[in-house]
């Protein structure tokens, strides 16, 4: 057996109403918690990109939920701070080991995450279950990270940004957000959309597959990602529905610009070594 084929099992059962909160044996929690330390080992991973595309890994998905379907709401206490849930916060005396920093008051990391090595969390911040922080990126102050988005390595989060998660339905793939990536300040970024590596995107920028991203390199339209080596912005484009008589000077939507990325603005947004030394 392996941990897949134990967690397809179990899913079936929970699928099947066979098991629940209450009647869960000991050997079901056990598979749940080595599933959640094969998540924080960055053994196993929400996603994975085959080939050129991104795809979601069902059965992790379904762990992650079969960790709230099996678990009941708990009180717990964790710095000083009381709250419930059906999860408890990580440990994180690995995370030094490998050279990662999170700061105090306010840096927090749910149970099932993953921080690769080198990586710089500020406070406050927060990382959902399920997902994937690689080598190298810093998670700026009020950052969100949500449940199973994937982050490459050496990328940079600005400080308020929000990486949407998107546990369900199964089959979707989360946001992705690939290597090398700078996402400036009070970027949103939602629903599944991947955002290509080496790409700067400009500050309060929100990418959605709602939103068309008007690539000016290859001269089209593209809905739910960005390709690599862009800059990016937001710019707003005349809709259509300013046709409609309330609109009397007519209306306009936000749409993202992207652009062929300039020396000036990629050395602009260089790491800095000596602050992952």
């Amino acid at each position: 057996m392996t941990l897949e084929s134990d967690v397809l099992d179990l899913w079936q059962r929970y699928d099947d109403d066979a098991v629940d909160a209450e009647t869960a044996s000991p050997d079901d929690y056990d598979t749940l918690d080595a599933f959640l330390d094969a998540l924080e080992a960055g053994e196993i991973r929400a996603a994975e990109k085959r080939g050129s595309e991104w795809e979601a890994n069902e059965w992790v998905k379904q762990g992650i939920l079969l960790n709230f379907g099996l678990r009941p709401t708990e009180a717990r206490s964790y710095g000083g701070v009381d709250y419930h849930d059906v999860l408890p916060l990580r440990e994180t005396s690995d995370l030094g080991e490998r050279g990662t920093r999170n700061t105090p008051d306010g840096t927090t990391i749910r149970r099932g995450a993953y921080l690769g090595s080198d990586c710089i969390m500020m406070s406050p911040s927060f990382v959902n279950v399920g997902a994937y922080v690689g080598d190298g990126t810093l998670v700026d102050s009020c950052d969100t990270v949500g449940s199973c988005a994937q982050i490459g390595e050496n990328v940079k989060l600005g400080a308020n940004t929000l990486i949407g998660g998107v546990l369900e339905p199964v089959e979707d793939a989360p946001v992705i957000v690939e290597d090398g990536v700078s996402l400036g300040a009070g970027c949103r970024v939602t629903s599944g959309f991947v955002v290509g590596e080496n790409t700067v995107v400009g500050e309060n920028t929100l990418l959605s597959p709602r939103i068309p991203v008007y690539d000016l390199v290859e001269e089209e339209v593209l809905y739910g990602h960005l390709p690599p080596e862009r800059r990016a912005f937001t710019r707003m484009v005349e809709s259509s529905i300013g046709d409609h008589d309330l609109f009397a000077g007519g209306a306009y939507k936000p749409a993202v610009v992207a652009m062929d990325i300039e020396a000036e603005t990629r050395d602009a947004t260089k790491r800095e070594e000596a602050l992952r030394e």
